[in-house]
């Protein structure tokens, strides 16, 4: 009887303690801008969970794309500039025939080609 009463006073019931990983220990900080705020409380209640909890999931299973360098920026632009000059030596081969512009077009293709297996790789 009396190790029947030991057992009672040691064990004062609930759960059981979390382990050192699963404790919440630390704490950050982040601001947010009015819209993101609302939006990060309405996505949160949308999904039935805390705004914290949904930073957590977030975290674990999303990912952030990293932003474009300048070179890639720089890259992109020279992109844009050889499509335009495409077009036009397109609209010239149209309008006076595709002898005279079929060297130029050649050039550019390989332009095109050498910036986007240089931004590729």
């Amino acid at each position: 009887m009396e190790k029947k009463q030991n057992t009672e006073r040691n064990n004062k019931g609930g759960r059981p303690p979390k382990s050192t990983t699963d404790k919440l220990k630390y704490r950050v900080t982040v601001k947010l801008a009015t819209p993101d705020y609302y939006t990060l409380k309405s996505r949160a209640r949308s999904a039935g969970i805390s705004a914290s909890e949904y930073l957590r999931e977030c975290f674990r299973k999303g990912y952030v794309r990293q932003r474009l360098t300048a070179e890639h920026s720089d890259y992109i632009r020279k992109l844009c500039g050889m499509a335009n000059n495409l077009n036009q030596l397109a609209h010239k081969a149209n309008a006076g025939g595709f002898d005279t512009e079929k060297l130029e077009c050649r050039v550019q293709v390989a332009r095109i080609e050498k910036l986007l297996n240089h931004i590729l790789l």
